[in-house]
């Protein structure tokens, strides 16, 4: 076997890279790591090169062992970028000094793929007015029927069935009619079982070198004990700053009245058991309408009556409905099953009233109350099925907060009693952040306030952005806050060529390719756009951040946090709320440097970032740029930046892929060359009027329609999109419901 200054050699070399001390020191500790099998926490800033630091000896291990390394990350944009651009590289740069080539191969939830014998008509229709059937009889039927139609010509042509292959997208309502949970897939028994996309693709990663997939997946694997991936004793998890939210959002749980009338519905006449849901969604209705919205300590009678009629009940009905040994596959069954063994497992935790489980009701216009349960910690559970059994590397750019790793070790299992060995390094970054990056701080402004953006504050944006010529990402609190920005932003900046998009106008990965394209162009947002958009050159010059990232107050579980680390003694300000902004903070202000001659200002419009108790904390979590208080002079370097800025780099196309989730074309793509013409699905036609819909009054325009979509894919709320959108909450629920979407769920730096 090669040494591993070999191999790293070699694939420098073939990425056109140059040796980086910080990546030799990464890949050293991440091999001593495996070869100790203890863990590694490793912070590598941006710029080190951290992927081929921890996939050269992922690697060697692989091939060395016969068994494969898995690496999970917490975006699509690093798994695309690992995918399609840094193994193909590494494979071809390190064959000539193994003797073979490395493969490799991408692995995703099964609700990824298209289902062929959902799209065949195998399972019953999820809505009444069946989009299948609508795609199938009317071609001119509206966007929804147009979107079906565009999924059936895609499949027939797609290597992989991955959805992320499909440009432009489609609603979700459109993908549930071609894809199915793994509760609902028939597994073995499907007739089709042999041309699934997924199993396909799974058997396809079994025997590679390295695995790609994402931190949830990871973690049904680990949890669940599903083996979905391949045995493996080495995983790295980059983006390990979002695994616990990561992990926490897959084994949060919610009953509604809705959906245990919707799972009766699909039990129906196959099981005696059903109608009886009904009367169980009555009974929980009754009992959650009075109860205010907020964290249950502990379950009311009444509640817990009603959980456990409809755990009984959802028993009672899952054993009608378990198929009989030797009986054909019933895919209606199938799908009603999986409905009320989910009613089953959500009410029999209620009821279970675990000790680290936190318990709350919320309310939604539309649905109604909603009962939710998640893990007050997962700690525990990360320390015992994902750290137990292998060496783990966790590594981000942001893993220190405050200058210390244990806020971070302590969320994932690694600190306190019995915690498995462990080893923190900081291997720094490339840049010279104090001569490349400004911070600035706009201590003149009104601190942030609940009525919206201060005026002073849209003054102070729009002086930045003029100053800056466009080239700003600016990171919003709310997307109320982020589309007020825009919407004045645009209305100042008429007599300027800057064009401001906001997110929620289309996908985001379009969104960040236009904003990459044309440095006269500002992108708004928020959530996503903290962490994951890497726009390196001249287009992003400019960072805003409107104000420190504090969790919600009333956020049931961060409250139950802070409280549980307060009676044990410890601060759960600065444990929970402080450390959650120190962490986001770090992560937006990361979107600046990308390369080591990226120029440009932080801009901070919150003067708690000074004068705050917990100003220290946060400013220590920031990469060490040059602090200032000085408007004039900040606004002095937008200026000049402007003035000699290099044009923008080239921004990559999405990528069609392979059986493997590899390139198409490629040697791992295990699929024919690629077509002179992608296989990618064409917009639908253009609507005859702006108007796609009219709720209560509203006309609804189609960026409107796209803002909702885009909004429920972040998971927002029904209140975070009336809010954002400016709108009644019953204008946008009962648009909602028109397009089958569902809302969700110490020492300082010195500014002079």
């Amino acid at each position: 076997m090669p040494s591993l200054d070999d191999l790293l050699r070699a694939a420098v070399a073939g990425v056109g890279g140059a040796e980086r001390t910080g990546q030799v020191e990464m890949a050293e500790a991440v091999a001593d790591a495996v070869r100790r099998r203890e863990h590694l926490l490793v912070q590598a800033g941006t710029g080190t090169g951290k992927s081929l630091a921890y996939l050269v000896p992922a690697v060697q291990h692989a091939v060395d062992t016969g068994r494969t390394a898995v690496v999970a990350t917490a975006t699509l944009a690093l798994q695309a970028q690992i995918v399609d651009r840094d193994m193909p590289r590494l494979a071809e740069a390190l064959e000539p000094v193994l003797g073979r080539r490395p493969t490799y191969a991408l692995v995703k939830g099964r609700r990824n793929y298209v289902c062929l014998h959902k799209l065949e008509g195998g399972f019953p229709d999820e809505d009444a007015d069946s989009l299948m059937a609508v795609g199938d009889v009317d071609r001119s039927a509206g966007r929804l029927g147009q979107e079906v139609v565009r999924l059936r010509q895609w499949a027939e042509r797609t290597e992989s069935g991955d959805r992320d292959e499909l440009v432009p997208g489609v609603s979700e309502r459109a993908w549930r009619q071609v894809s199915v949970s793994a509760q609902e897939c028939l597994g073995s028994r499907c007739p089709m079982v042999s041309e699934c996309f997924v199993e396909r693709s799974r058997e396809a990663a079994r025997d590679v070198d390295v695995v790609v997939t994402n931190h949830s997946f990871m973690a049904i694997d680990a949890f669940e004990g599903r083996q979905l991936l391949p045995e493996h004793d080495v995983l790295v998890v980059d983006e390990g700053h979002e695994l616990v939210d990561r992990v926490t959002s897959t084994i949060t749980d919610e009953l509604t009245p809705g959906s245990v009338r919707a799972a009766g519905k699909r039990a129906g006449r196959q099981a005696d058991a059903a109608e009886a849901l009904d009367d169980a969604a009555t009974l929980l209705e009754s009992v959650l309408e009075p109860l205010p919205e907020g964290r249950l300590t502990s379950l009311p009678d009444a509640l817990a009556t009603a959980l456990g009629r409809i755990r009984d009940v959802a028993r009672a009905a899952s054993t009608e409905l378990k198929p009989q040994q030797g009986e054909q596959p019933d895919t209606a069954k199938q799908v009603a099953r999986a409905a009320v063994d989910e009613l089953f497992e959500s009410a029999e935790r209620m009821l279970d009233e675990r000790e680290l489980d936190v318990v709350w009701v919320s309310k939604d216009p539309r649905r109604g109350p909603v009962l939710r349960v998640a893990p007050m910690s997962v700690a525990m559970l990360v320390r015992d099925k994902v750290f137990g059994d292998r060496t783990v590397v966790i590594t981000s750019a942001t893993l220190e907060l405050g200058g210390s790793f244990d806020a971070v070790a302590g969320t994932i299992g690694l600190r306190g009693e019995d915690a498995p060995r462990w080893r923190g390094l900081d291997v720094g970054s490339p840049f010279d952040y104090p001569r490349q990056g400004v911070a600035y701080v706009a201590t003149h402004l009104p601190p942030p306030g609940r009525d919206g953006t201060a005026p002073e504050t849209l003054d102070e944006i729009e002086a930045l952005v003029r100053a800056a010529g466009g080239r700003t990402l600016g990171l919003f609190s709310s997307m109320r806050a982020a589309r007020e920005a825009t919407e004045v932003m645009r209305e100042r900046l008429e007599d300027t060529d800057v064009v401001v998009l906001c997110q929620g106008e289309d996908q985001i990965a379009t969104l960040v390719r236009e904003f990459a394209k044309d440095p006269r162009t500002c992108l708004f947002g928020t959530l996503s756009l903290w962490q994951g958009v890497d726009v390196p050159g001249s287009s992003c010059q400019l960072v805003i951040v409107d104000r420190i990232p504090f969790p919600r107050p009333d956020d049931p579980l961060a409250s139950a946090r802070s409280q549980a680390i307060a009676r044990m003694g410890g601060n759960g300000f600065m444990a929970v709320s402080a450390t959650h902004a120190a962490l986001r903070l770090a992560q937006g202000a990361g979107r600046l440097i990308r390369r080591s001659d990226d120029r440009g200002v932080v801009a901070f419009l919150d003067s708690r970032m000074m004068t705050g108790r917990y100003a220290g904390f946060l400013q220590r979590s920031l990469p060490p740029f040059w602090p200032t208080a000085d408007r004039d002079l900040v606004l002095g370097a937008l200026r000049r930046l402007d003035e000699t800025a290099p044009p923008p780099l080239p921004v990559s196309e999405p990528t069609l892929r392979g059986l493997t989730g590899a390139v198409a074309g490629t040697t791992m793509a295990a699929a024919a060359p690629e077509p002179a013409e992608r296989p990618v699905a064409h917009p639908p036609p253009p609507p005859e009027s702006a108007r796609t819909a009219v709720t209560q009054g509203h006309a609804w325009s189609a960026q409107e329609d796209e803002e909702l979509r885009d909004g429920v894919g972040l998971g927002l709320t029904l209140e975070e999109l009336a809010e954002s959108m400016e709108l009644p909450p019953d204008v946008v629920a009962a648009r909602l419901d028109g397009l089958g979407l569902e809302a969700g769920a110490d020492a300082r730096l010195t500014f002079d």
